[in-house]
């Protein structure tokens, strides 16, 4: 039997408020749709993606925190969430491992190895997305070394792209170190008030500056977002025909088509 090829796609942007956490559980769960085995990876102490897919880290006894500081096999921590996707879930505890992965030897490595695990451990997932923390720090680096791809979702207006020059610095780094195939994949606009033509105007703005491409369509300004995690599940599953649930099934179909060419 044939083993699946794993694509695995970072998601990071240093700033919050950008709707990171909701790209990652809206595009995972649109792939899902898809017929695609997927795997999220919440790699943010906060915890917010286990909590916006109805999962009380506080309930959790395992997490990543165990996987990438204990040696726990990453099979005995994932979740099957309602959305249709896989979650390896994170608890306050993973503050901590940012501390315990500074002295390690290969800690760039910690998260590319966990994606071998899975790989030998035969859970043939076609997507691991990897739910980035809001900074440029040692499980960052982790995330970048250990995917093929970086995407930057970016909130539509000027101050918000001051973070994407020292994101790509860092990827640079990653780059030049830990992981020569890291690609950037683009910048997906998300907040988007397609009214305005500021907006637009950032949009192009950095696409010019960075020479990044722009993820179509742009992710829409709408208050489903934010009842979604109420709801413990992705706007897929609590709002379906919304223009916000339609644009990351749209997103997710683009990304699925690069991945297969």
């Amino acid at each position: 039997m044939t083993q699946r090829r794993t694509t695995v796609l970072a998601i990071a942007n240093q700033k919050g408020g950008v709707a990171k956490t909701t790209t990652v559980a809206s595009i995972g769960a649109a792939l899902a749709e898809l017929g695609h085995r997927v795997l999220l990876v919440d790699l943010d102490p906060q915890a917010c993606l286990t909590f916006s897919l109805g999962i009380d880290p506080e309930d959790l006894e395992l997490s990543v925190h165990h996987v990438l500081t204990k040696g726990l096999a990453p099979t005995e921590a994932i979740i099957t969430t309602e959305d249709g996707v896989d979650l390896l879930p994170a608890t306050i505890e993973l503050a901590r491992a940012e501390a315990d992965l500074l002295t390690r030897t290969g800690r760039e490595h910690v998260l590319r190895t966990v994606v071998e695990d899975l790989a030998e451990q035969g859970e043939d997932y076609d997507w691991i997305l990897l739910d980035c923390p809001p900074s440029l720090g040692v499980l960052t680096v982790a995330a970048l070394t250990a995917a093929e791809g970086v995407l930057i979702p970016l909130q539509c207006e000027t101050l918000s792209h001051r973070g994407v020059g020292q994101l790509l610095d860092t990827v640079h780094d990653v780059r030049r170190f830990t992981n020569r195939g890291l690609a950037v994949w683009g910048v997906l606009p998300t907040l988007f008030d397609g009214r305005t033509n500021h907006a637009r105007a950032v949009l192009d703005n950095i696409s010019e500056t960075y020479e990044l491409e722009v993820i179509e369509p742009p992710i829409p300004k709408t208050i489903k977002f934010a009842e979604a995690p109420a709801a413990g599940r992705s706007i897929l599953a609590t709002s379906r025909s919304s223009k916000g649930a339609r644009a990351y099934r749209e997103v997710a179909a683009n990304l699925s088509a690069r991945a297969a060419s």
